[in-house]
């Protein structure tokens, strides 16, 4: 199997291969059947569907399974044929499907959560469904014996999953925009640390071993890359979207990060190169350009006998500064900022022409995005949302990687 790398023009843009409609509410999750022409989908309308492509080059149903509830979350398996389906009402249903995708058979049910499933992860070494919900909680039950194995509280909603199969670390993101690192055990857990970065909502995350790298996206509009692995608490902020980020993978192969907002942005993001961490805002009572004061230091107002002035932060230096000291804007995407933020104005006269030089691609799916799924072997992407449209892309243009397998698209 044979990786080719190709170059990747500014022009590049995904390609859409397929529209799959027949959903008549949300689409809240769509995979890849690996090594298929497939793609499994489930929805607010209580339906789990298998779709696979016929001979006319068209998607059809070949399993249309109805459910008691609406189906929020999906984890498949794709060795055993094992699907996880979660439940606005807060159950986990496992079901089975035949080696040529044309059969489903329920296994059983989860008691899992309270309320609304958010997110599974099934792994298959410790026979274990771990999931989130809207109860708050992150919980972790037996495949075997569908028992209950430990269960963990939060003070919001838990939102979104990832999981280290080797090390059995959970990473769980919640709406008070934290993400809690916990070592889960059979009967026990313990918390590791907490991850405090974002200013809403984490709505996404991605889990890279190889790399020890935890992705998040929130509805703060932005991207947060943690360095577990480098012990050191490095992160690098990326900023690119103009809604909530709702989903993530991110691709070795060629070290780039594809993100999807709600609003139908796609963003592809160059992770091969040196990036510059965001600084710590500083905190003053004076501007650390001018010295003038803020508003709220009265006793410098009243002596110098000035009006306070509003405070702002230079994202490229940190520094505390009135609106007369920063009155410029730049991007500066070694930092993640691609697009125009306020710099002061020392800072302003130090970013080069080159500095501005944008180190990601920007795209449109044309459609509200609620989740994302990647075929990196393939080169393909599959995004579903509240339009009812699952949309499968060609992302080889953009990504410039795809494993030679023989898909060619028809």
């Amino acid at each position: 199997m044979a990786a080719e790398i190709h170059s990747r023009p500014q022009s590049s843009r995904p390609v859409l291969l397929n529209k799959i409609e027949g959903h008549q509410d949300t689409v809240n999750a769509a995979v890849f059947i690996p090594k298929e022409d497939g793609v499994i989908t489930v929805g607010e309308d209580r339906t789990i569907r298998v779709w696979l492509k016929r001979d006319s080059g068209q998607y059809w149903p070949s399993i249309y399974h109805t459910v008691s509830s609406p189906c929020s979350a999906m984890s498949y398996h794709h060795d055993s044929k094992r699907i996880f389906i979660g439940q606005d009402n807060g159950a986990i249903v496992e079901f089975e499907i035949s080696e040529d995708f044309n059969k489903i058979t329920f296994v059983k049910t989860y008691p899992a959560h309270q309320s609304r499933v958010s997110a599974i992860v099934f792994c298959p070494e410790c026979e274990w469904v771990i999931s989130t919900g809207h109860d708050k909680s992150v919980s972790w039950m037996c495949s075997r014996s569908g028992s209950m194995l430990g269960r963990h509280y939060f003070s919001s909603w838990a939102s979104c999953l990832q999981f280290d199969h080797d090390t059995k670390h959970a990473f769980v993101g919640d709406c008070s925009g934290q993400i809690t690192l916990l070592k889960l055990d059979q009967n026990t857990y313990s918390i590791i640390t907490t991850l405090k970065g974002h200013e809403g909502s984490v709505g996404s995350l991605y889990w890279d071993p190889a790399q020890r790298l935890l992705f998040s996206g929130a509805s703060d509009h932005s991207v947060i890359m943690w360095d577990i692995g480098g012990r050191k608490g490095r992160t690098l902020l990326l900023q690119g979207h103009h809604d909530r980020v709702q989903s993530l993978c991110y691709l070795q192969l060629t070290r780039q990060l594809v993100s999807c907002a709600s609003d139908g942005g796609i963003t592809v993001w160059n992770m091969d190169i040196s990036r510059e961490e965001a600084p710590q805002w500083l905190e003053s009572d004076c501007c650390q350009k001018c010295e003038q004061p803020f508003f709220w230091n009265l006793k410098q107002m009243w002596d110098s006998k000035t009006i306070g002035l509003r405070q702002h932060h230079c994202r490229k230096c940190g520094k505390a500064v009135c609106g007369k000291c920063s009155s410029k804007r730049s991007t500066y995407p070694v930092m993640g900022f691609e697009f125009q933020v306020r710099v002061c104005d020392a800072c302003y006269e130090t970013i080069k022409e080159e500095d501005r030089t944008s180190l990601a691609t920007f795209h449109e799916g044309k459609h509200n995005i609620n989740h994302m799924n990647m075929d990196s072997s393939r080169g393909l992407m599959v995004t579903c949302g509240s339009d009812r449209v699952v949309k499968i892309w060609d992302m080889t243009q953009v990504t410039g990687c795809s494993l030679a397998t023989g898909f060619s698209p028809r």
